[in-house]
């Protein structure tokens, strides 16, 4: 089970087994399932890792029932791949950030993404990834193999830790068997686009609060809109706005056309059938507009979405840099010059903390991650009460130490 300082359990017994060896002989863990997100978060301080690569495979898929089960490191192009065949897929939209982390594409897996709560465009519908657990396995820093949740969506009883888990990025337990709630996929897409617009908060909200399901709202200002493989939003020469529209046929086609009535005093529309949307949403999904500059740090932003227009001005009057927006506005993509000090920790940090959101460092060197925090600093309470979970689940601090923050 071991080579030199990687433990590569085969099953849930053998991850019991490595865990409580590594608690006994106080030896942290660097928990990897594929490994693609290991420039996700602060660098790891821990000095052997425990590679769940081999836990992986589909284990139960019932399509009648819109549940799935399946290993840790069962690669999400594979669970994407099987619900396709049944007209199927998970709807909080999970993206593929391998290369924009310097990895391979479609090589991310399914524990990673849960443990990171990776969500897409389609969370202001659908909900986030934790949203979909329905049940999980693991073992805790403990060296104890627990379940939570089941196979319905009506199985919590007590504390929900499906939804602790989901997010906390394997420091609080190593996962062995994820199921999730998939649904039905779209029969047909449509996708609006509102040109030119500087500032697109009044259209995104307009189309957002007409009852008409749009199931995502980004805006891509005229540098970003340029990188689209998209004739319709690289060709534009402008700033385009996206706004998606999903379900079955005939409603489709209606919801389009109110949508496109609803908008037309904002500027030109075009609309995108269901190729070239689904093209579009998997370019904002996994963030391909800033995969060319590798070199600059990435942040992720979240606020109101009144607001997200006005720290993104607030910020980029004061750095270099880049931005798009999802989520109805509420989400920011930044990407500033690798020249800004500290990735513009503190302009950033001040403009969305006088917004009431959050800002995580998505992507930068691992020096810099060490030095800033990647995380929203948390206040007081709410650490001492991190700090509490933290201890209850991995008492002596194994599991991922420090991933999220110094010192848990």
């Amino acid at each position: 089970m071991t080579d030199d300082s990687t433990l590569h359990p085969q099953n849930a017994t053998q991850v019991e087994q490595a865990v409580a060896w590594a608690m006994a002989s106080q030896t942290p863990l660097n928990v990897i399932a594929g490994g693609t997100k290991q420039a996700l978060g602060r660098p790891m301080e821990a000095g052997h890792c425990l590679d769940i690569s081999a836990m992986h495979g589909i284990s139960l898929y019932e399509p009648e029932e819109l549940v799935l089960t399946a290993g840790p490191a069962t690669p999400m192009a594979l669970i994407e791949q099987q619900l396709s065949r049944h007209r199927q897929q998970l709807a909080f939209e999970p993206p593929d950030l391998g290369p924009l982390l310097g990895q391979p594409p479609a090589s991310a897996t399914l524990a990673g993404t849960v443990a990171c709560n990776l969500s897409g465009s389609r969370r202001i519908q659908a909900g986030a990834a934790r949203d979909h657990v329905l049940g999980v396995h693991a073992v805790s820093g403990r060296g104890e193999i627990f379940k939570t949740g089941g196979r319905v969506v009506k199985n919590v009883t007590g504390y929900d830790l499906s939804k602790l888990l989901t997010g906390s990025y394997g420091t609080l337990a190593v996962i062995t068997e994820l199921t999730l709630k998939v649904l039905p996929a779209p029969a047909k897409t449509r996708t609006i686009l509102v040109y030119g617009l500087d500032d697109a908060t009044a259209a995104m909200t307009r189309a957002l609060g007409a009852s008409l399901e749009v199931s995502g709202a980004a805006h891509l200002p005229a540098p970003r809109a340029g990188l689209s493989t998209v004739d319709y939003v690289g060709k534009a020469a402008s700033a385009v706005t996206a706004l998606r529209l999903e379900g079955v046929g005939p409603s489709v086609t209606a919801r389009s056309q109110s949508l496109r009535a609803a908008l037309a005093d904002f500027g030109d529309t075009e609309e995108l059938h269901t190729g070239a949307s689904k093209i579009l949403w998997r370019e904002l999904r996994d963030i391909v507009t800033f995969h060319a500059q590798s070199d600059w740090p990435l942040w992720r932003l979240s606020t109101a979405p009144q607001a997200g227009h006005g720290v993104a001005r607030q910020i980029l009057g004061q750095l270099d840099g880049q931005a798009f927006f999802d989520w109805g506005g509420g989400l920011i993509w930044l990407a500033v010059s690798p020249a800004s000090d500290r990735a513009g920790h503190d302009i950033v940090r001040t403009a969305i903390a006088a917004a009431g959101g959050h800002a995580t460092l998505i992507r930068a060197p691992e020096s810099l991650r060490a030095a800033v925090p990647v995380f929203e600093p948390l206040p007081e309470p709410v650490l001492a009460l991190t700090r509490r979970i933290k201890q209850g689940f991995d008492p002596k601090g194994i599991l991922n130490p420090g991933r999220l923050y110094a010192g848990i």
